[in-house]
């Protein structure tokens, strides 16, 4: 099986399972969402034998493949994964499937066409796919990009209020970021021997000033995507604009786009200029965690509260991987999982209490676990998950990154922690005005609120719960394959770890 194409399959599976569903009829709703959750499921079960498959402890790159494309560029159709990628590609191949069955009645609310909406998924799916397996520079800025199409109409077609606003503000702000990266892509070429090949490129020498120009060109474009501060301003607007499995997808894969971006790209091509950025990109990440976080307390809009939770949460992953110790940048990679699994559920769990009671305004709720005492269950362990409470998987995530940057940054990792006491605040206010406390009235005369979750609903939860606990108490299996990807990146910068305390080692401490 380790000849198996798994990557190019994987990419072109969901687009080809997405023209299947985008032609069937509009008057078969039931037959195009049970034809796109089958693709999602077969992508599913690719995934997990490629996961079986990988080599741990072997090359770094496997699955290696490479098609020509257009010679005289020298771009070819390149796709290689590591263990960062591995994992990423993983999260897609779970969250999709979950995705579209949360989803199973959104696109009926909008009374627009149900194929095209679940048909969009699956492109969304192939494009996430492709960005990660991608391992020619070229082809990762064509998917780069082309990942925006799919959202774009996601938000603006089939969003709540302010649906236009915020797709035209999340597809200008991304395009922008693009454009940067284009120009230091071609910049990149050129100086780089006319190759796109990242195995190639890192090989290049190239001279201080124009590293840090490309670097700079990387950054910025994946800056934007993550999103880091004082780039972060799109995503509210999208999140809370974006159907709750759109949303989901958005914060729990798309923004890892713009960490992976940095990892895969502005460490191991631009070693000097990331350790000449690194003081800016600690400050960036320390400021979003704390400005970020201060602003969630103060949403009065769920979706949008949970969207500002993740800006806090990006950069806990912009600290970790600007550490340049294995600890924290295990614990970022981590995070990045983690993160999409909570994060994820917690927008999946949003969206079905919104569809209840037919408003995003933690106002319009209060004392709701009343009435949907699972519902209201399942809120409390999401928002436990997101702030990190020990037993979820985040709070290993979150602890490596703290105590891998302590090692070699004190005052950074601990005006870090101050976010954690900022995240309990705001998780468990929100929790507080919508499930507990005194019955809204108001509640009472509304049928979806008396109805608590179906066995439809409990399937899209119970994995991710399932995994949230799981990672939380082992998160060997993960990390295991993490560990080598992220050791390879540091000796990429010509960074080395601190020598090992009473504490143990790196690995000690992940598992």
């Amino acid at each position: 099986m380790s000849d198996f194409p798994f990557l190019s399959v994987l990419t072109v599976a969901p687009l080809v399972g997405a023209l299947v569903v985008a032609f069937l009829p509009r008057s078969r709703p039931e037959l195009a969402k049970q034809v796109a959750l089958g693709w999602s499921l077969l992508v599913l079960v690719l995934s997990v034998v490629m996961w079986v498959t990988w080599q741990t402890g072997g090359e770094r790159f496997q699955f290696r493949e490479s098609y020509p494309w257009i010679p005289n560029w020298g771009v070819n159709f390149t796709f290689a994964a590591d263990g960062i990628a591995l994992v990423m590609l993983m999260l897609i191949a779970v969250l999709v499937p979950l995705v579209i069955l949360a989803s199973w009645h959104d696109a009926d609310a909008s009374k627009r066409s149900v194929p095209v909406y679940f048909a969009l998924l699956l492109v969304l799916e192939c494009t996430m796919i492709g960005v990660f397996a991608a391992a020619d520079v070229f082809l990762f800025y064509v998917f780069f990009e082309v990942m925006l199409v799919p959202m774009y109409f996601l938000i603006g077609s089939y969003g709540g209020h302010q649906r236009q606003y915020a797709a035209v503000k999340f597809f200008l702000y991304s395009l922008v970021g693009g454009l940067f990266m284009l120009a230091a892509v071609i910049g990149l070429w050129v100086v780089g021997g006319k190759t796109f090949d990242w195995q190639a490129l890192s090989q290049v020498d190239i001279t201080t000033g124009t590293e840090r120009w490309l670097f700079l060109g990387f950054f910025l474009a994946f800056a934007i995507k993550a999103p880091f501060f004082p780039f972060h301003t799109w995503l509210p607007d999208a999140g809370g604009a974006a159907p709750a499995g759109a949303a989901a997808l958005l914060v729990g894969v798309l923004d890892k786009v713009g960490t992976f971006g940095i990892l895969r790209y502005c460490l191991p091509l631009f070693p000097d200029a990331a350790k000449w950025f690194a003081p800016w990109a600690l400050a960036l990440g320390v400021i979003g965690i704390i400005y970020a976080a201060l602003l969630a307390v103060g949403q009065n809009d769920l979706k949008r509260l949970v969207s500002y939770t993740s800006i806090a949460h990006f950069g806990f992953i912009g600290v970790g991987i600007f550490a340049f110790t294995t600890q924290a940048g295990t614990g970022a990679v981590l995070y990045m999982v983690n993160h999409g699994l909570a994060t994820g559920l917690l927008f999946l769990v949003v969206g079905m209490l919104i569809a209840r009671r037919g408003s995003a305004l933690i106002s319009d709720f209060g004392g709701a676990g009343k009435l949907v005492p699972v519902l209201a269950g399942v809120l409390f362990f999401a928002g436990l998950a997101s702030l990190a409470l020990p037993g979820t998987a985040p709070f290993v995530s979150e602890f490596l990154v703290l105590i891998g940057t302590f090692t070699v940054n004190k005052p950074v990792a601990v005006i870090a922690t101050l976010g954690i006491i900022l995240a309990a605040a705001y998780v468990l206010w929100m929790v507080q005005r919508t499930t507990q406390g005194t019955l809204n009235p108001a509640l009472t005369e509304i049928d979806g609120m008396k109805r608590d979750l179906n066995l439809r609903e409990k399937v899209v939860v119970a994995p991710l719960i399932a995994l949230i606990v799981l990672l939380g108490f082992y998160p060997k299996p993960v990390t295991d394959v993490i560990n080598p990807a992220v050791q390879a990146t540091m000796q990429d910068i010509d960074r080395t770890d601190p020598a090992p305390t009473s504490g143990g080692t790196v690995q000690e401490a992940a598992k």
